[in-house]
């Protein structure tokens, strides 16, 4: 019985559950491992798109009199195999910090790679099936069908308000089922029951799949696993968001005692604490408090406490800004040394809440104590909107030491810590108030030398003559603190930072007018590596030693905020060299690994989607050179805009799981509208012209947003989550609309003239996307967002020539 119009609702719910999965596997990655692992997981995604074309080319003949059937059978392994891929890969010993050295790991992690390509690889085969089948109406079938994609991206957001993630994972299974049950429906299948199985198989699957088999379980080596392992330790207490879940941990037998980079001369110890871990990354510490300041004495033996000692009148009883407040270490410290006002400024509601009421008794609520107000919401965009200013500036040590130390950050983008970042806080300062960040200690010195850097480059750019009078940097055993002053320090200032360094055996680093023969004390390094680096950073020949230095520290910027990105490859080979001694330790892990990544997906894409093709008796139908480069230009291009919007909305939207739900929402979406408008107008003729004039736009737009969003983001990024979102959706859709133009009308086009090559033609886009989508981050690191953005336009330019008859 010939089929007679294509399941546009049930493509449109299977796509949504396809997307929503993809978003959700980066908030499962984040857990499970270290980073959100976006770019593998869309690489992935794209992977088993681009392979099922390449099954569909190699079937078709045989899968023509079943459409229905073999539809069915996907759909059903696609909603089947997205917690089972899941709950396999977590079985997978993949160990990250053993990638350089451990020969096994890069198949571990290609294994991971193809299980979270499984899904989607079913998915797309319903998908192109439908394509394929019905290509008169590729339009509005590519409308469905990236629309509720794009549904489905922003719709899981609100899903992990309200559930934890391994149970959104069952309700996307659910969901794919009924969408199964829908496409009986639509395709008016025979026996009609088989669309009340489907129905009944969604009703079951919350009890097929009980929750505790799909409980995300974070690798052995992140530092919630190993607190685990110590006798006594036990959780009492969890909490989920989009923003991270979160742990708190006590130990029945030994209270935690957390206090990063104490002085060895400290004579108090922390009061009780309780720990407090993000993804299983930490800790951060809930201290017990009852008001009585004088067991926080503990607080003034660390590095962060210098800004405190080294404040002059009528700075004395300062009004303090904690960026990243947390738990509230830096909140207490900021009560226990007089300060009159506090602004404690943090992201995550959950935290908040876990002092305010959960911990109440305990903690003793800091953040309602007198003259202390707590602000939800992200650092730069409060900085941005706050009419206050302030005495001291202190921005949290946010990260896990273990995490920093390994270079597990290194693919993150981090928008705190950017020269733009800092010219930001500088101006919130009060005349004579003092920026404090912290950092842990890493040697080499490596990121607390980018952040002298980053800050030497702000008051430069700020027009500051001589940053080197402003500047003044210390370090303990484990943690290095950096002060970047509004005006010059004076003599008595001066004479406080060394005061407070000798009483706590901290090593002086750097202060303006500083000796060599003053650094390297206390700590001792074979040479006075920080002191040394710091007045190389100082000096003339500021760029030769950046140049020559073993760690990338060159300054982080907003086009490129690669803050925790410290490899190079021309110290790879001598690092390595030297791992029998200690050197690969040394190496940042995250980025031979997205270079790995995009090796194991540049060969998986020819095994799985060219090659079969290629050897096939299906290679007679390969479509011509100029269509090929079409197909080509245009996957590689959607790749590298959507990747760098993803990457720069991440500063506006305040975390990588926001941006890449909203970002794909927005393109998906309204590339759907740009896919009917292609539908519209579907004359031959018109076809590259069409094209042409979206990319004319396109390319318009994304040089204007290039020059415009900078300032964009500045005036709005305080604004409320739900209003940002819907303002980065406006930004996003009229680009959008454009790119979604070229892929329906290149199909429609060989659905006139080589019907038989569609399925090449998605086979060649799903392997520029596969590259594309790791590819796209990797030039982020080297040249910045905005290459990457002006290449897509040169891309789509690419494919207009192409296009031309």
């Amino acid at each position: 019985m010939p089929i007679l119009k294509p399941p546009f609702f049930a493509i449109g719910l299977l796509s949504g559950c396809l997307l929503a999965y993809e978003v959700l596997l980066t908030r499962l990655f984040s857990i499970v491992l270290w980073h959100h692992f976006a770019y593998m997981i869309i690489s992935a995604a794209m992977l088993g798109f681009g392979a099922s074309g390449t099954a569909l080319t190699l079937l078709k003949e045989k899968i023509a009199p079943h459409v229905g059937a073999v539809y069915l059978i996907a759909a059903a392994g696609m909603a089947f195999l997205m917690p089972m891929a899941f709950l396999l890969a977590q079985q997978v010993p993949f160990n990250p910090l053993e990638l350089l050295w451990d020969s096994t790991q890069p198949a571990k992690l290609l294994v991971i790679y193809l299980l979270m390509m499984l899904p989607f690889f079913f998915g797309g085969l319903c998908i192109g099936l439908v394509l394929w089948y019905f290509g008169d109406n590729a339009g509005r079938i590519y409308a469905f069908d990236i629309f509720g994609a794009g549904v489905g991206s922003l719709g899981v957001i609100g899903l992990l308000y309200i559930v934890p993630p391994h149970k959104v994972l069952i309700i996307l299974t659910t969901l794919a089922l009924l969408a199964a049950a829908m496409a009986v429906i639509e395709l008016q299948m025979r026996p009609k029951w088989m669309a009340k199985i489907f129905f009944g198989l969604a009703i079951l699957a919350p009890v097929a799949l009980p929750g505790n088999w799909l409980l995300t379980q974070p690798s052995l080596y992140k530092d919630l696993s190993q607190t685990l392992n110590i006798t006594g330790m036990r959780v009492i207490e969890e909490r989920s968001s989009p923003l991270g879940q979160i742990t708190v941990v006590e130990s029945s037998r030994i209270p935690f005692r957390h206090a990063p980079g104490m002085s060895f001369n400290a004579t108090d110890e922390p009061p009780p604490q309780l720990a407090v871990f993000v993804d299983g990354n930490g800790p951060a510490v809930i201290t017990r408090f009852d008001g009585d300041l004088a067991p926080l004495a503990y607080l003034d033996q660390l590095t962060s406490a210098l800004p405190y000692h080294v404040l002059e009148q009528p700075h004395d009883q300062p009004h303090v800004l904690v960026l990243g407040a947390g738990a509230g270490s830096d909140v207490l410290q900021a009560l226990y040394h007089g300060a009159s006002k506090i602004d404690a400024v943090e992201l995550d509601r959950n935290v908040i809440d876990l002092l305010q009421h959960r911990f109440h008794d305990f903690a003793g609520d800091p953040y309602t104590r007198p003259g202390v107000r707590v602000h939800e919401g992200e650092a730069r965009g409060f900085v941005n909107i706050s009419h206050d200013r302030y005495d001291l500036i202190q921005v949290a040590l946010l990260d896990s030491f273990g995490v920093a130390s390994a270079g597990l950050y290194g693919l993150s983008e981090s928008y705190l810590y950017t020269v733009e970042a800092l010219e930001t806080y500088l101006n919130r300062l009060t005349p004579g108030g003092m920026l404090a960040v912290t950092r842990w200690l890493n040697l080499p010195p490596r990121d607390s030398l980018k952040l002298f850097a980053t800050a030497v480059t702000a008051l430069e750019r700020a027009g500051v003559s001589e940053p080197a009078a402003r500047l003044a940097m210390i370090r303990g055993w484990k943690t290095v603190t950096l002060l970047v002053k509004n005006s010059d320090f004076t003599s008595n200032e001066i004479a406080a930072i060394k005061e407070f360094s000798r009483a706590r055996s901290f090593d002086l680093a750097y202060y303006p007018g500083m000796r060599a023969d003053e650094a390297n004390h206390y700590n001792l390094l074979v040479q006075p590596y920080f002191f040394e680096g710091a007045v190389a950073l100082l000096g003339t020949e500021r760029q030769a030693f950046l140049d020559r230095y073993k760690f990338y520290i060159e300054p982080a910027t907003d086009d490129r905020p690669y803050f925790f990105r410290l490899f190079k490859w021309n110290a790879a080979a001598e690092l390595f060299a030297l791992r029998e001694q200690g050197g690969m330790a040394l190496l940042d892990w995250s980025y031979p690994l997205l270079v790995a990544t995009l090796g194991q997906a540049f060969v998986a894409s020819i095994l799985l989607i060219l090659m079969p093709l290629a050897v096939s008796r299906c290679r007679h139908t390969l479509p011509t050179t100029r269509v090929v480069l079409y197909f080509l230009a245009i996957g590689l291009a959607f790749m590298f805009m959507e990747i760098a919007f993803i990457q720069k909305f991440v500063l506006f939207l305040a975390h990588p799981l926001y941006a890449v739900a909203v970002v794909l929402c927005a393109f998906l979406v309204f590339a759907a509208a740009g896919s009917w408008l292609a539908q519209r107008w579907q004359s031959r003729m018109a076809g590259s012209r069409n094209v042409t004039l979206a990319v004319m736009i396109m390319g318009a737009l994304a040089v204007l947003y290039l020059v415009a969003l900078p300032d964009v983001f500045q005036a709005l990024i305080h604004l409320p989550d739900a209003v940002k979102i819907v303002i980065s959706i406006a930004l996003i859709a009229p680009l959008a609309v454009c790119m979604g133009i070229p892929f329906p009308t290149g199909m429609m086009r060989l659905a006139h003239t080589a019907q038989d090559a569609i399925p090449w033609a998605w086979a060649i886009n799903g392997f520029a996307s596969v590259i594309g989508a790791v590819l796209a981050t990797l030039l982020a690191i080297h040249l910045g967002f905005a290459a990457v953005i002006l290449l897509a336009v040169l891309l789509y330019g690419l494919a207009c020539a192409a296009l031309r008859d």
